[in-house]
């Protein structure tokens, strides 16, 4: 039995029927109505070549590393580094014929996934930058560094896109005040302390990994966080444009694209997250929050309630 303040979504695929049952299938060629703002429950290697062309904004990928990983029973076992290679080709030329020109892409992997991925990038893509995050939390390691931290290759399908950074300005607390004139520069004073709104970088160190007390969080073992999803859909699409992700998951690439007033299409072929997946969309029908994301900005760590509501 669950505590009162576990908010865990784990419920099996037998008492989330009614879940899986929203889902589709896709086995033939089908309309963009079809697919729009659905979970389809599926293999993305059969799926995607059934799906329209060109039709998507921005493409968010969170495939598996290259490490033994058990997905709810499904294996994903570690492989050479040239069979990986193969296996993120074939995923990459898969999604290509479903992208816009001017789509951008994110694809996250760790320190050692990315040194594959990172010279396809290239190959198939612009790539634009490499964003780092945080992950907060990771086991110790006796004898080497514990890894606590992931990448996310940023690219784009061509040289036009959209990039919105007024979107992602990250509220930070501050240190050392400067005034001109005896008033505040580029900063202001609440009643919890002074703060500015920063232009983000390619470091991210605001991104708590979702725990079993917050509503989002599921029983899916690489889950990734709604405000980590936030940034990367703010900034690269807009209100009514069209998010992908083929390695769905527990949803959260879904879930944030409909907070946001986008629409959305996941893959994902494994039947118990999907269950998670709608049932997390459900919720997100009367809650739009996002942990972390207020008043159109992203608040640091662990930053309270009470400094939130006191931004003027």
């Amino acid at each position: 039995m669950k505590a009162a303040r576990n908010k865990t979504i784990d419920l099996t695929v037998e008492e989330g029927g009614a879940y899986l049952s929203r889902c589709i299938t896709v086995e033939q060629p089908a309309a963009l109505s079809q697919v729009l703002d659905r979970t389809v429950c599926g293999d993305c290697f059969q799926v995607l070549p059934l799906l329209p062309e060109k039709f998507v904004d921005l493409l968010i990928v969170d495939p598996p590393y290259n490490l033994d990983k058990d997905f709810n029973g499904e294996q994903f076992r570690r492989r050479t580094d040239e069979a990986y290679r193969d296996y993120t080709e074939a995923w990459i030329r898969a999604v290509l014929p479903v992208l816009k020109p001017t789509a951008s892409v994110y694809i996250c992997c760790d320190w050692r996934s990315g040194m594959v991925i990172g010279p396809l990038v290239e190959k198939y893509f612009h790539l634009q930058n490499r964003i780092t995050w945080q992950r907060e939390k990771g086991r110790g390691a006796k004898n080497n560094w514990k890894n606590g931290m992931e990448d996310i290759y940023f690219a784009t399908c061509g040289k036009s896109y959209d990039f919105h950074v007024e979107n992602v300005m990250q509220r930070r607390r501050v240190i050392a005040p400067y005034r001109v004139d005896g008033a505040p520069k580029d900063w202001e004073e609440t009643e919890d302390g002074r703060f500015r709104n920063s232009y983000p970088s390619n470091f991210w160190d605001d991104i708590s990994i979702p725990y079993w007390s917050m509503p989002e969080n599921t029983a899916h073992p690489t889950q990734k966080p709604e405000k980590l999803l936030a940034k990367l859909i703010l900034a690269s699409s807009a209100a009514g444009d069209v998010v992908l992700d083929p390695f769905l998951g527990s949803g959260s690439t879904s879930v944030a694209a409909k907070k946001l007033g986008r629409h959305f299409v996941g893959i994902e072929k494994n039947a118990q997250y999907c269950v998670w997946a709608e049932k997390r969309l459900e919720s997100a029908e009367t809650d739009r929050g996002i942990q972390g994301y207020t008043d159109g900005v992203f608040w640091e760590r662990n930053t309270s309630a009470a400094q939130r509501r006191g931004r003027k």
